[in-house]
């Protein structure tokens, strides 16, 4: 088991289409991840990216974009071990590692929110989902 797992989700009212643009943006990912060293692995266009992960992480990383309903839901995973040494003993473990996975986890948040924002355009709860994108 990798010492940090992050998964979560967001539904995203906006087709699947738009998050192609937002998701695969290069610029984005390194706002979005700014210490990572990432290299795609596989591009999956609309549906998301999965990367290999370096720098003070080695691992995998995945935004997944799953068509449901009228939008979509964007999945992140994150799977990975710090490459600096984590302490031996086991509460000093478990307090760095539930800090770490805390870091990642509000990441993943903020990037998922900033595409939902993105994408939905400005969308109030309860109109339809968007279809054009409001991309800044």
């Amino acid at each position: 088991m990798t010492s940090i797992q992050v998964a979560d989700d967001a539904f995203v009212a906006a087709s699947v289409s738009l998050a192609g643009a937002v998701v695969g943006d290069r610029a984005r990912w390194r706002r979005w991840w700014p210490d990572l060293t990432l290299e795609v692995t596989q591009d999956r266009g609309d549906e998301g990216v999965r990367w290999r992960v370096g720098g003070p992480l080695t691992g995998t990383m995945e935004i997944w974009c799953e068509k449901r309903l009228d939008g979509f839901i964007l999945h992140y995973f994150l799977h990975a071990e710090p490459t600096t040494a984590l302490p031996t003993e086991p509460r000093a473990w478990m307090d760095a590692t539930a800090e770490l996975n805390r870091i990642r986890r509000v990441a993943g948040k903020a990037m998922a929110f900033e595409v939902k924002q993105t994408v939905e355009g400005g969308r109030a709860a309860g109109e339809p989902a968007a279809r054009k994108a409001a991309i800044a």
